[in-house]
C-alpha cells in the first residue's frame, strides 16, 4: 500500500514539472516577442515578431530596400517592442524645366514635394496639381520657370515677370486685349520683328511692344483753287487792271483714311479722288496804254535816254528768258503793271533791290532787257525758277 502511494505521488509530481515547464517556455515565448508597425509609403502594417534587430525584421518580412529608399531606423539598430518603422520609397519621375528633360529622384508622396526639392524660383507654373500622389502620376510633370522681359504698353515701358511661352500667352497674362488693328513687335538681339503673329514664341530679355491702331477712312469734298492768269491789254492804261473772268473753284472728291497710334495722329492717305467740278482761271486784264505828256527838253533827252535802254536789242537773249518774258509780261521789257511788278520778267521792286539790280536803273522796267536777266539770274540762285511760279510751271522748267 505504501508503495503505492509513493508510486501515485512520483507520478504526480512528473505531471506537475512538465507543465510548469511547459507553462515557463510559453512565458519565454511571449516575453521575447515584440509588436511592430511597419510604414511603406504611408501604407502601415502591425506585425509580431522575435526578430533582434531592424535587419532581421526585414528579411522576416520579406522586405528589401533600394539604394535611394529611406528608412527611419538603421538596419544594425536593436529592434523594441512597440517602434514604427518608417520607409520611404525612392521614385523617379520624369521632369521638364523650361523645356529641358530630367529625371528627379525623390522619397516623397506628392508633386509638391518633388516642387520643394527642386527648388524653383518663385512664381513658376506646374503642369500637375501640386496635391497629386507620385504613386498616381502618370503623365511627364512639365515645369515652366518665371522670365524677365521688358514690356511697352502705351508708350510706357515696365520689367515683368512671366512664365508665357508665347505673345498671346502674355497679353492674356497682363489682361492686356488687342483687336486685328493693333500691332504686336517683338524686339530680340536688337532685330524687331513687327506685327507679329500671337502664337509668336518669347524668351527672356525680349522687348514686347504694344502700339494701339486705331483706323478711321471718311468721304470728304474739298475745293481746288483757280489759276490766275494776266494778259496784257493795250486799250486800258498803264498800270490799270480789270478782271475779264472772275476765278471759280472746283471740287475734288475724296476717300480718305488715316491711322491713329497711341492716340498720336498720322498722316491723311488718300485712297480715292475724283474731280467733280473743274476750275475756272481768273484772268485779269493789264493795262499796257501809256498817254503821251509834253515834257521839258532834258526829260526828252532822259526819256530818249531811256527808251534807247528799253529798246535795246533782244537777239542776244536765251529763248528761255524771252519765253518767261513773254509769259510774264507779253515781252514788254519795259512794262509797269502798276502791281507792284516790273519789267519784262515782273520784278518787285524789293526784289530788284535785293539782288542789286538799283545799278543798273532804279526800278526794273527802267533797265535794259540783259540787266533785268543779270539781275533775275541772281534771284534764280537763290530760290530756282520758283520765283516765277505760274510760268516756270506753265513752261515746264520746274
Amino acid at each position: 500500500m505504501t508503495h503505492l502511494l509513493k508510486k501515485s505521488w512520483v507520478k504526480y509530481l512528473a505531471q506537475a514539472l512538465a507543465v510548469a515547464v511547459v507553462i515557463a517556455g510559453a512565458v519565454f515565448y511571449v516575453a521575447g516577442q515584440k509588436s511592430v508597425i511597419i510604414s511603406v509609403d504611408g501604407d502601415e502594417q502591425e506585425v509580431t515578431t522575435r526578430a533582434a534587430t531592424v535587419s532581421a525584421l526585414l528579411d522576416q518580412q520579406e522586405i528589401s530596400l533600394d539604394q535611394r529608399d529611406e528608412i527611419s531606423a538603421s538596419l544594425d539598430s536593436s529592434l523594441s517592442d512597440d517602434q514604427k518603422i518608417d520607409i520611404k520609397r525612392n521614385k523617379s519621375v520624369e521632369v521638364t524645366v523650361d523645356g529641358t528633360e530630367r529625371v528627379v529622384h525623390t522619397t516623397g508622396m506628392t508633386v509638391a514635394d518633388v516642387i520643394d526639392q527642386l527648388d524653383l524660383k518663385k512664381g513658376s507654373e506646374v503642369s500637375l496639381d501640386e496635391n497629386m500622389e507620385l504613386s498616381a502620376l502618370s503623365d511627364q510633370l512639365e515645369v515652366i520657370t518665371p522670365q524677365d522681359l521688358t514690356l511697352i504698353v502705351d508708350d510706357k515701358k515696365k520689367t515683368v515677370s512671366t512664365t508665357a511661352s508665347t505673345v498671346k500667352e502674355l497679353l492674356a497674362e497682363q489682361n492686356i486685349k488687342v483687336d486685328d488693328n493693333d500691332e504686336v513687335n517683338v524686339k530680340a538681339d536688337d532685330e524687331t520683328d513687327k506685327n507679329v503673329k500671337d502664337s509668336t514664341a518669347i524668351k527672356a530679355g525680349v522687348e514686347v511692344e504694344v502700339i494701339e491702331v486705331n483706323v478711321k477712312t471718311w468721304d470728304e469734298t474739298r475745293d481746288i483753287d483757280f489759276d490766275t492768269k494776266k494778259v496784257n491789254d493795250k486799250t486800258l492804261a498803264k498800270g490799270d487792271t480789270e478782271v475779264k473772268t472772275e476765278g471759280e473753284k472746283g471740287e475734288r472728291e475724296l476717300t480718305l483714311r488715316q491711322e491713329t497710334r497711341n492716340g498720336k495722329k498720322g498722316e491723311e492717305e488718300v485712297l480715292k479722288s475724283k474731280v467733280t467740278k473743274e476750275p475756272v482761271a481768273e484772268v485779269i486784264k493789264v493795262g499796257t496804254k501809256v498817254e503821251e505828256k509834253k515834257e521839258e527838253k532834258q526829260d526828252d533827252e532822259k526819256n530818249s535816254e531811256s527808251s534807247s535802254k528799253k529798246s535795246a536789242d533782244t537777239s542776244n537773249i536765251s529763248a528761255t528768258w524771252k519765253a518767261l518774258a513773254k509769259c510774264e509780261s507779253g515781252g514788254n521789257w519795259s512794262i509797269n503793271s502798276g502791281n507792284g511788278y516790273y519789267g519784262g520778267l515782273q520784278f518787285s521792286a524789293s526784289s530788284w533791290r535785293a539782288v542789286g539790280g538799283t545799278k543798273y536803273a532804279p526800278l526794273p522796267h527802267q533797265a535794259t532787257p540783259q540787266e533785268q536777266i543779270a539781275a533775275a539770274e541772281k534771284l534764280r540762285a537763290s530760290g530756282g525758277w520758283g520765283h516765277w511760279p505760274a510760268c516756270s510751271a506753265k513752261l515746264g522748267l520746274r
